[in-house]
């Protein structure tokens, strides 16, 4: 079992892990997701001490590996860890790539690591390879390879860092193959990818990460399906989000408008929706709930989906209960009304902006 606590690790420009406690247990298969930048690759590093934590503890076993008297080699012993890179030694035949380390490490035979060596081969189906030396093989076929060389040490966890974002499209699904095989055996495995559909399919765990550590932490039917919190929710529905917030009745409503027309064409929403987008916001906001309030605060966010063309306006306000869609204003709600294909309002007791008018936009 794996178990960290308050990790952090600081660098001079930027802390990508603030605070990260979680217990992984013996046997667990998990994806790590997230937008870039968020420290996904770092966790790895840090588990197996190729980063050093700037603060925090982590337990193999049982054993603190980042105490000072820690046998780090024999910890590491434990873990195997795959790149994007392959970083296979380019002097070395496949095969030798793959003895190397136990002979080294573990004191294995020649013949008994040559043994070990060509089974894994077989296992990822390259035995046909063992005399060829990296510069020979494939994108695909050198993760495969990196593969089989970590599991000639045998380890009880394996990290793998993006193992196919350096793949062409074409090798991604050889590799993807080899490791669901790889998640069958027992294996503690930590999978940092942005391969949404593998994530799903290989784990039984999901750590999506975010602001300095875990955001969220569940299974892959509760993530991709039932994700508990908003970013959680963008990111697996790929969401282009604009927020747009107002504090006066005399807020900039040009450049408000100015905002989502650029929103609507960096992500190119097509024409007649972008209209809609824009139009929703200015019967909504515009005519119907900055004029009702005597000190305005709203808070609306438009999110768009391009694989499925789907937008919808979250527009949140401050005040009594209020629901727009019973607003004297007839002219701006029939415009509304004939632009949104779903309507929604809730009253959230006790939030800073209770009233909450959710607009699904036609897109046809």
């Amino acid at each position: 079992m794996i178990k960290i606590e308050h990790l952090r690790k600081q660098y001079d420009n930027a802390i990508p892990l603030k605070d990260v406690s979680v217990e992984i247990n013996d046997g667990d298969v998990i994806a790590v997701i997230g937008p870039s930048g968020t420290g996904k690759s770092t966790l790895l590093r840090c588990i197996n001490l190729l980063e050093k934590p700037t603060d925090g503890h982590i337990w193999i076993d049982g054993e603190e590996i980042t105490a000072r008297r820690c046998n780090l080699e024999k910890i590491r012993q434990k873990m195997g860890m795959v790149f994007q890179s392959f970083n296979l030694f380019g002097h070395l035949t496949v095969i030798e790539n793959i003895m190397l380390s136990p002979m080294d490490l573990l004191g294995k035979s020649k013949q008994e690591a040559y043994d070990t060596g060509m089974r894994l081969l077989r296992t990822v189906g390259l035995a046909e390879k063992a005399l060829n030396y990296p510069d020979e093989l494939s994108g695909g076929q050198k993760q495969r390879i990196a593969i089989a060389r970590t599991l000639a040490m045998d380890p009880d966890i394996i990290l793998l860092d993006e193992p196919t974002s350096a793949l062409d499209p074409t090798m991604v699904g050889e590799v993807q193959a080899v490791i669901r095989d790889l998640a069958k055996t027992g294996k503690t495995l930590m999978i940092v990818t942005h391969e949404m559909s593998f994530a799903r399919a290989i784990s039984n765990r999901v750590f999506f990460m975010d602001e300095g550590g875990i955001y969220e932490d569940g299974t892959p039917e509760q993530i991709f399906e039932h994700p508990r919190r908003e970013k959680t929710r963008r990111f697996v529905r790929k969401l282009k989000v604009l927020e747009l917030n107002i504090a006066s009745k005399d807020y900039d409503f040009l450049g408000m408008a100015s905002q989502i027309e650029g929103y609507c064409s960096r992500n190119q929403i097509p024409k007649k929706l972008a209209s809609r987008i824009l139009l929703a916001f200015e019967e909504t906001v515009g005519q119907i709930l900055v004029p009702a309030l005597e000190q305005p605060r709203v808070q609306a966010v438009v999110e768009y989906a391009g694989e499925t063309e789907n937008a919808e306006w979250t527009i949140r306000c401050n005040g009594p209960r209020r629901d727009p869609t019973a607003a004297d204003d007839a002219l701006s709600l029939a415009v509304v009304r004939g632009i949104a294909e779903a309507i929604e309002y809730s009253w959230d007791e006790g939030e800073e902006l209770p009233n909450r008018l959710r607009l699904k936009i036609r897109h046809t």
